[in-house]
């Protein structure tokens, strides 16, 4: 009976380690303004600071700071051009900025699937 309580408590720990963990969830995509970069951009091939900031509905401060905090994870590339005297920025995703956001959403997918199985 000992044998059998133990092999149960395997398959339990096994199936509690296999479940998504909302804790092991990308904290630099989490956050609902660099969630919404990524996804703007995940959906165009490039995007200008304006268009940015009237998809997600943020102030200029608050999407460079989130901007700032994706390129430094290396989701994001920024170019910063001049046409004629004003200046264009423009953000696409990176490789492992697109790798990032699928993960989250893979992530956000399973811990859904997870929780209405219930």
């Amino acid at each position: 009976m000992k044998a059998r309580a133990t092999k149960e408590s395997g398959s339990v720990l096994r199936e509690r380690q296999a479940r998504p963990r909302p804790e092991r969830l990308d904290r630099v995509v989490h956050d609902r303004t660099r969630l919404a970069l990524l996804a703007a951009l995940a959906a165009s091939e490039t995007l200008s600071f304006t268009d940015l900031k009237t998809i997600t509905g943020t102030t200029d401060g608050n999407l460079s700071v989130h901007a700032r905090r994706l390129e430094d994870a290396g989701y994001v590339l920024c170019e910063k051009t001049f046409a004629g005297r004003t200046p264009r920025t423009e953000y696409r995703l990176s490789a492992a900025g697109r790798r990032a956001f699928e993960k989250y959403l893979d992530h956000m997918d399973a811990l859904i699937k997870a929780t209405r199985k219930k």
